[in-house]
């Protein structure tokens, strides 16, 4: 088999996505806490809330915008990723920076065509899949 036919294809967990938005949510929360205690008047304060909530909104957005268009995801030995679409259509991507990819999770960081960046919560085991072997393989050579 030659190295540009080696890749891992996962699909993603949609229980870690919803840890993922949850997460994000009580964060939402505990961020206009922090600032609701700080010591400022109150129109700063009301203001650095509404900021906050706007910026931590607009992230979640793009997260799922980005989760809409991946069922599933390919990465190959040769560091190319395609994304494939509900529609059935495969996208040519790119792994971004900043993904990490432990021994059972990681969190991989993609761009779908010409789209934004998104990232993909992930979990495995090598003894138990295939393919999250094989992406441990290619990871080790490509994303890290």
């Amino acid at each position: 088999m030659s190295s540009n036919a080696y890749s891992a294809e996962l699909s993603p967990d949609p229980a870690l996505r919803r840890v993922v938005q949850w997460s994000a949510a009580v964060l939402a929360l505990v961020g206009a806490g922090v600032i609701a205690g700080l010591e400022a008047p109150l129109a700063m304060r009301i203001a650095g809330i509404a900021v906050w909530m706007v910026s931590m909104t607009a992230q979640l957005r793009a997260l799922r915008q980005g989760w809409s268009q991946c069922v599933a995801f390919r990465v190959s030995a040769d560091g190319a990723v395609s994304v494939l679409r509900p529609d059935g259509e495969w996208l040519t991507g790119r792994l971004e920076p900043d993904g990490v990819l432990l021994r059972r999770w990681g969190w991989i960081r993609l761009r779908a065509g010409t789209g934004r960046p998104f990232a993909e919560p992930v979990r495995g085991s090598c003894r138990q899949s295939r393919e999250w072997r094989r992406l441990q393989v290619v990871w080790r050579h490509v994303g890290a």
